[in-house]
């Protein structure tokens, strides 16, 4: 049986989504509880990674086993061997052509400012970044021409051989919102490169801070190079929403 399942964590004290061999990804906590609970060696497949200290609320991914109980009776038994931290939120049989990461169809992710020094409870969950005003019209802006179809290179990072080969994503949805001291960065594609909406996030944030114009953020984009203008805000800020199928 293939089992389609979509989980949230709290990234802070994590080595990212993917497996690794000190044992502390999000991943390895998964397979380790399922093994236990299954009685055999159980993979994971995931959506795509998450950074260390990213967070995650619509985190999808597929294993194959047989389990004939029924699947709440399946997450019952994985959160009473998983940190608090990690959370199944469904669970449920698919077809076994389904794959968490080739059939998927799109993502939408968060990123969360806070304008000034942050509650204590809030702080892991978003970049407090100095108490001063940001240009939000001009992000906008320069979010804007972000939208479509695009070689993202310059707002991407290597990662080794697992690096994406194809640059050219398609970006349905960039926008930003504010509510008191609170900026939401909101954007939904068809996917993204390394540390992609990081880059987007610290890119605006320079806008704002008027260290960047629109203007420079297109010409950036119509480089196809990375710069050391683009600023990778930090991952505490970061939320991946949910992915579509």
């Amino acid at each position: 049986m293939r089992w389609k399942c979509t989980c949230a964590y709290d990234g802070t004290d994590f080595d990212g989504w993917q497996r690794q061999p000190a044992g502390n990804a999000v991943q390895n906590h998964l397979e380790a509880a399922l093994s236990r609970i299954l009685n055999s060696e159980i993979l994971t497949h995931g959506s795509g990674r998450t950074d260390a200290g990213v967070h995650a609320r619509g985190q999808c991914f597929h294993f194959d086993a047989d389990w004939l109980h029924d699947s709440n009776k399946l997450i019952r038994a994985l959160h009473s061997l998983l940190p608090t931290t990690i959370r199944i939120n469904s669970l449920r049989k698919v077809s076994d052509t389904f794959h968490a990461r080739h059939s998927a169809k799109g993502k939408r992710y968060t990123y969360h400012y806070y304008l000034g020094r942050a509650d204590p409870l809030q702080d892991r969950y978003l970049w407090a970044c100095r108490s001063v005003p940001l240009d939000l019209d001009a992000m906008q802006a320069s979010a804007e021409l972000l939208v479509g179809q695009h070689d993202f290179t310059a707002f991407g990072a290597t990662h080794g051989k697992d690096s994406d080969p194809n640059p050219v994503k398609t970006i349905h949805r960039l926008e930003l919102k504010q509510r008191g001291k609170h900026i939401t960065l909101t954007t939904e594609g068809s996917g993204y490169l390394y540390r992609m909406v990081r880059s987007f996030a610290g890119g605006l944030y320079s806008v704002g801070r008027g260290r960047l114009t629109p203007g420079q953020i297109k010409e950036i984009l119509d480089s196809k190079k990375r710069t050391h203008r683009i600023v990778t805000a930090p991952a505490k800020g970061l939320c991946l929403e949910k992915v579509f199928y």
